[in-house]
C-alpha cells in the first residue's frame, strides 16, 4: 500500500512539475520538506497523531510551509493529509526526487568496499558505472563493511554487484557442500 501511494502521488507532483517547467524548483523543494521533517520529528508525530483532526493538520501544513515553499507541493501535502497518508510524504517526496533523477539520467548508486577508497578509485568507479550504464551522471554513497574481506558491492536501484571476497567464499563453501564423498568408491 505504502509504495502505492508514494507512486500516485510522486506520478502527480512528477506530471506537474514537467508541465510547469519546474522540475529542479520542485526537486529542490521537495528535498527542503525532507529536511525540515527530518530536523523536527515533533512534526511528523502531531501530523499524524489520532486527536488531531484533518482541518487543524492541513491548518499547520499551511503555516508550516505556504510561502516558503511552491502553492503546488503545499497543494499536494493537503491533499495527502486530507487522505489520511501524510505518514508516507516522505516515502512521496523521495519517490518523487528518485524520478526527477531518472529523468535526468542521474543514477544513485551504493558502493560497499572492505576499505576505505581514494579519491582516484572512487572516480574510475564513477567513471566505470558511467560507461556501462544509461547514466551521464551518479550520486554516489560510499560506505565501508571489514566483513567483505576484500572487493565491493554495488547497488544501482534493484541491481547488485557483489564482487567481495566474502561472497566468494560463501559461494565456494555451498558449492563444495554439494560435492558428496561416497565411501568405498575409490578408483582402482
Amino acid at each position: 500500500m505504502a509504495k502505492l501511494v508514494s507512486k500516485t502521488y510522486g506520478d502527480a507532483l512528477f506530471e506537474i512539475a514537467a508541465e510547469s517547467g519546474k522540475m529542479d524548483d520542485f526537486c529542490e523543494e521537495a528535498q527542503g520538506v525532507l529536511a525540515v521533517l527530518k530536523e523536527n520529528a515533533e512534526i511528523s508525530k502531531l501530523m499524524n497523531h489520532p486527536k488531531i483532526v484533518k482541518e487543524e493538520k492541513i491548518q499547520i501544513i499551511e503555516k508550516l510551509f505556504k510561502g516558503r515553499i511552491g502553492d503546488e507541493l503545499v497543494g499536494l501535502m493537503r491533499m495527502v493529509v486530507d487522505k489520511g497518508h501524510f505518514g508516507e510524504i516522505e516515502s512521496v517526496l523521495l519517490y518523487f526526487i528518485a524520478e526527477v533523477k531518472e529523468s535526468k539520467n542521474i543514477g544513485t548508486a551504493y558502493v560497499t568496499t572492505a576499505m576505505e577508497l581514494s579519491d582516484a578509485q572512487k572516480a574510475q568507479i564513477v567513471e566505470k558505472l558511467i560507461q556501462t550504464t544509461k547514466y551521464v551522471e551518479f550520486e554516489m554513497h560510499y560506505d565501508v563493511d571489514a566483513a567483505l574481506i576484500g572487493g565491493m558491492v554495488i547497488r544501482i536501484k534493484d541491481r547488485v554487484v557483489d564482487s567481495s571476497i566474502r561472497t566468494k567464499i560463501y559461494d565456494l563453501s555451498r558449492e563444495l557442500s554439494k560435492i558428496q564423498l561416497k565411501v568405498g568408491e575409490c578408483a582402482p
